[in-house]
């Protein structure tokens, strides 16, 4: 399914307390020079804890828009313990994303006090990033000159857990942080 730019909008960021906010503008035409997402709230999603989440449109831009929105919420949420790898991470993802899919990207970041109920993992930080395509991503070992194919096997190698999900229009691929000393 292919999703024009109209479909595509930039969603800005969101969400402190016990709901995670959905924020959505209605896009008008392209403008390859503009700098910053808008930001405008339409919607809530209750959630148990923390949550963030934005659509970027399936432009060269999402990846650096992406990176400056987990890196602020992380601020904001006081988990720059795990920014650095939270963005590398998301950059790869969102990469991956914009390299295959020609739909909107949705990023989204959850503040979890417990992993499925269960207190022995902890404190965690899932992120998921989405697509319209349904094919899940391979892991494959790049060769030594090869420039791509390694972002799948950073996420295995740097996240406690992660894996893929259909959805009704797409696939999510979503990995999850220990928060260290919470």
């Amino acid at each position: 399914m292919q999703v024009g730019w109209y479909a595509a909008a930039i969603i800005g960021y969101v969400a402190i307390g016990p709901f995670c906010a959905l924020n959505l503008k209605a896009p008008s035409p392209p403008d390859r020079t503009a700098a910053a997402p808008a930001r405008e709230v339409i919607g809530v999603i209750d959630t148990d804890g923390e949550c963030a989440e934005w659509a970027f449109p399936a432009e060269p831009g999402a990846v650096r828009t992406a990176r400056h929105a987990v890196r602020g919420t992380l601020h904001s949420w006081g988990l720059e313990s795990v920014g650095e790898v939270t963005v590398l991470l998301v950059s790869e993802l969102v990469t991956n994303s914009l390299r295959y899919a020609s739909g909107p990207i949705g990023v989204r970041l959850e503040r979890r006090k417990q992993v499925d109920g269960d207190p022995s993992l902890g404190p965690a930080l899932l992120v998921e990033v989405s697509d319209p395509l349904p094919d899940p991503p391979r892991e494959r070992t790049a060769g030594s000159d090869d420039e791509g194919g390694r972002g799948l096997h950073l996420v295995a190698v740097s996240a406690r857990r992660w894996g893929t999900r259909h959805g009704k229009s797409g696939k999510t691929v979503w990995f999850e942080l220990a928060l260290p000393g919470q």
